[in-house]
């Protein structure tokens, strides 16, 4: 029988205030997945692959520094246990070129009004756990606040076992069951999926 995550579950942006937090739930030196500092969907592939893990995490840090938050932390009793990178699309150049994420016919990768999710990091102490479900919730209230239209996310079919990291960037039947909607479906395994926050979408 799964466990449910702990009731003291809190859901912060990332400030600057914040950032020791991300940085220690990360590792300061792992930088979550291989030295990604969750900026593989902000950068162009060659920008990416040029950049040192100190690069990548340096550009996270400036990110926080200048503002809006690009994201949220989970805490249980003040110690960071997960992590959601939720903004708009606009900045997302990579998650806004490839293939299986790219925008949809009439989307604009500038529009501000779409939000995207695109990383998840849960500490290896609270996974299958629902954390992830929990963040992508707060997620939604976060992009819903902001005056967001729409908010997408590009997961994973978990049909069969999932390679480790795979999950980063969500798990597909997690998003059905908060009523995302496919949209498109550019590799077999990654649906392009999106639940409306206004009529406008």
């Amino acid at each position: 029988m799964s466990k449910e995550p702990p009731a003291n579950i809190t859901f912060k942006p990332l400030t600057p205030r914040r950032w020791p937090d991300l940085e220690e739930l990360f590792g300061p030196e792992r930088g979550a997945n291989s030295g990604c500092w969750c900026m593989w969907p902000r950068l162009a592939r060659a920008e990416y692959k040029t950049m040192s893990k100190a690069d990548r995490k340096t550009s996270l840090r400036r990110i926080v520094e200048d503002g809006p938050p690009p994201g949220l932390i989970a805490y249980q009793d003040g110690k960071a246990v997960g992590w959601c990178a939720v903004g708009p699309r606009a900045g997302l150049e990579r998650f806004n070129s490839a293939k299986a994420t790219r925008p949809v016919d009439g989307d604009g990768a500038d529009a501000m009004h779409l939000y995207a999710m695109t990383c998840f990091f849960v500490r290896n102490t609270h996974r299958k756990l629902g954390l992830m479900r929990r963040l992508a919730l707060a997620a939604i209230d976060f992009a819903r606040a902001k005056g967001a239209d729409a908010i997408e996310v590009c997961p994973i079919d978990a049909d069969r076992p999932l390679i480790w990291g795979d999950g980063f960037v969500g798990i597909s039947s997690v998003f059905e069951s908060l009523g995302f909607e496919e949209v498109a479906r550019r590799s077999p395994r990654r649906p392009l999926m999106r639940l409306r926050l206004s009529a406008k979408s």
